[in-house]
């Protein structure tokens, strides 16, 4: 699994750094099906819009364990992160490559991803993908 960001740090570099690390470490543990890690990341009253569904963090926690597929690779370009204090809102777009029963499946989405930092964590609160065009 590789996630890769430039970003656009306006000024809060310390910050950008430290919620692209988590973004990552969403990406690693979703790969790794490692449910324990994701309850660190996912805020408590997690949104999470994906293909037009709407899903709590349990829901989100529960389609990782059951998958039948999961992402081997993904690799995120044109990202930016605007911070504005204990929120950061990052917006790019991302390729990802996963297996499922032996084929290899590309796909490219677009995402926004809110994160805020609670007792010094960046928890994510929100997120969302859309498949782009081919």
């Amino acid at each position: 699994m590789l996630l890769s960001a430039p970003a656009q740090e306006g000024g809060k570099g310390g910050a950008t750094t430290a919620v692209l690390a988590r973004e990552q470490a969403w990406s690693d543990a979703e790969s790794r099906n490692d449910n324990r890690a994701l309850e660190r990341i996912f805020d408590d009253a997690l949104v999470y819009i994906e293909d037009g569904r709407l899903a709590t963090k349990g829901e989100c926690l529960s389609r990782v364990r059951r998958a039948d597929s999961h992402p081997r690779q993904i690799v995120a370009g044109a990202t930016t992160v605007r911070i504005f204090n204990s929120t950061a809102i990052v917006v790019g777009i991302y390729r990802e490559i996963s297996v499922k029963d032996g084929k290899v499946l590309p796909s490219q989405s677009r995402f926004i991803d809110t994160w805020v930092n609670k007792k010094g964590s960046w928890m994510l609160v929100a997120a969302g993908a859309s498949p782009l065009s081919k």
